[in-house]
């Protein structure tokens, strides 16, 4: 296979020179087409076979496939396909000699006129014929086209080229972050970016990267969330903030998970986690109305209604639901790993209750929630930056919001009280020297942040690339990130 690859590009390369020969520079510097493949289609879709037109047109794109030796070229551009027609009567003699060293994978620019084909296929018959870029290396065989999934990610432009299913996917998450963005400019949030390096990590239980900023000669963090930051900008006064960007968490990689990946979040003020059970609901079925035109999507054969606001239950009654068990008859760690054990769930390496009932939630509950639903009312133990539960001390007001049986996102009613923080962030630190190095640090700028008064907030965070893999159905999270992080190529 080596060989034979070698030999093509040979083959291209010495129709490259042969071009060169010629005089002819198969790389100009600009290309102005006026038409494109699509629309072309559907404004001639009455054309009748064999009709010509007066109509002349320019079209640019890849020469995907070539037959009676250039006569007829199949050319792909960013909306679609249409044929070329390439008669002799018709070009030029150095267009001609142009044909002549044309190769599938070439970028084409073509300026002819219109007209069907006696067998009824729409084409663009050429007068003037023009390489703009002529292509080494060939592409892969188009029915099989790349088949090692990692070699689909690392060549993703080659991918992009050849696969309209991966391209489409794409294409369609850049459109759900779009409406995202637009969703929140009509609720009248404020966008804003945040720092990347934090001296302190934060705003998430995660394992950071870490990285020494020379200039400052000191170690930074790279962000494992945007929480803290927007916080302060409440503090100060914006009432509606939110942030589209990169987080990195150094933890490992499967279908669900990625070190480097974009995360929204964004926060309300005068407002407590109902108010961001509703906001989510309404983002949710805006996004997939102003994408998809319906509210109603067919998602890993399961059909659902996004119409139908997402309901709130807590977590402990989900258990109970499930299991039997209820998490709230039981206070020491001790007696929650027993009953845990009694459900059949090994919960004896959790610190904590409030670890204990998230890892019973995991084994037992989570994939069963496929319906939209935001799981609330979690144990304080594991949420050290949201508000105790108006009723219940050992619970706080967050919720998280699942979709086909896994997290979207987050939300809560935000801790405001400084001191009660301080104390959540040494309890968190506690944790860290006992082992847990996903545990929080203590960040005395956010404590001053809100010694200075925090309004009644509440706030939220949600995948991008999560809301993309669940709503294309595509299978993994690389799927839907253009260029994601990958092993080194051996």
């Amino acid at each position: 296979m080596t060989e034979e690859i070698s030999e093509q590009r040979q083959s291209r390369l010495n129709k490259l020179a042969k071009l060169e020969e010629m005089g002819y520079n198969p790389y100009p510097y600009r290309f102005k087409p006026d038409s494109f493949a699509k629309p072309l289609q559907e404004k001639y879709k009455e054309l009748p076979a064999g009709e010509n037109t007066e109509d002349r047109v320019t079209v640019a794109g890849r020469a995907m496939a070539v037959r009676n030796d250039g006569m007829f070229i199949d050319l792909k551009d960013k909306s679609g396909n249409i044929q070329i027609f390439c008669h002799k009567s018709h070009l030029p003699e150095d267009n001609l000699k142009l044909l002549k060293c044309l190769d599938i994978g070439d970028i084409i620019g073509v300026t002819g006129f219109i007209r069907r084909t006696p067998r009824g296929e729409l084409s663009v018959a050429a007068e003037k014929f023009d390489i703009i870029a002529k292509s080494l290396e060939p592409l892969p065989e188009k029915f099989h086209g790349l088949t090692d999934v990692e070699t689909r990610y690392r060549k993703r432009y080659v991918d992009l080229i050849i696969n309209d299913e991966a391209k489409e996917i794409l294409l369609t998450r850049c459109r759900i972050v779009s409406a995202v963005r637009e969703f929140f400019n009509g609720e009248e949030f404020l966008e804003v970016e945040t720092p990347t390096f934090h001296p302190i990590m934060g705003g998430a239980n995660a394992k950071p990267f870490i990285t020494h900023y020379n200039a400052l000669d000191n170690d930074f963090y790279l962000r494992v969330a945007t929480e803290l930051y927007l916080k302060k900008l409440v503090v100060g006064g914006i009432d509606r903030v939110f942030e589209i960007g990169k987080n990195y968490r150094n933890e490992g990689i499967d279908k669900n998970h990625v070190p480097e990946f974009t995360g929204l979040e964004a926060y309300m003020a005068y407002g407590d986690y109902n108010d961001m059970a509703d906001l989510i609901y309404r983002l949710v079925r805006f996004v997939v109305n102003k994408v998809f035109g319906t509210d109603k999507l067919v998602l890993e054969g399961h059909e659902i209604d996004f119409s139908k606001p997402f309901p709130k239950v807590s977590i402990i009654d989900l258990i109970k639901r499930e299991t039997g068990a209820d998490f709230l008859s039981v206070e020491t760690v001790e007696d929650a790993r027993a009953l845990a054990k009694s459900v059949g769930v090994d919960a004896d390496h959790c610190s904590n209750w409030g670890k204990v009932v998230q890892e019973v939630f995991d084994e037992k509950v989570e994939h069963t929630l496929i319906e939209p639903i935001h799981v609330s009312d979690m144990p304080k133990d594991i949420s050290p930056l949201a508000k105790t539960h108006r009723d219940n001390p050992r619970l706080v007001e967050h919720f998280d919001t699942y979709l086909l049986g896994m997290e979207l996102g987050c939300a809560y009613s935000e801790l405001s009280n400084p001191l009660e923080q301080l104390e959540r962030f040494k309890a968190q630190m506690a944790e860290r020297e006992n082992g847990d190095d996903e545990a929080q640090m203590l960040d005395e700028s956010f404590i001053d942040a809100l010694s200075y008064g925090f309004v009644p907030t509440t706030g939220m965070g949600m995948g991008m690339d999560r809301l993309a893999k669940l709503l294309t159905g595509a299978a993994t999270l690389r799927d839907v990130i253009l260029f994601p992080t990958l092993k080194k190529a051996k």
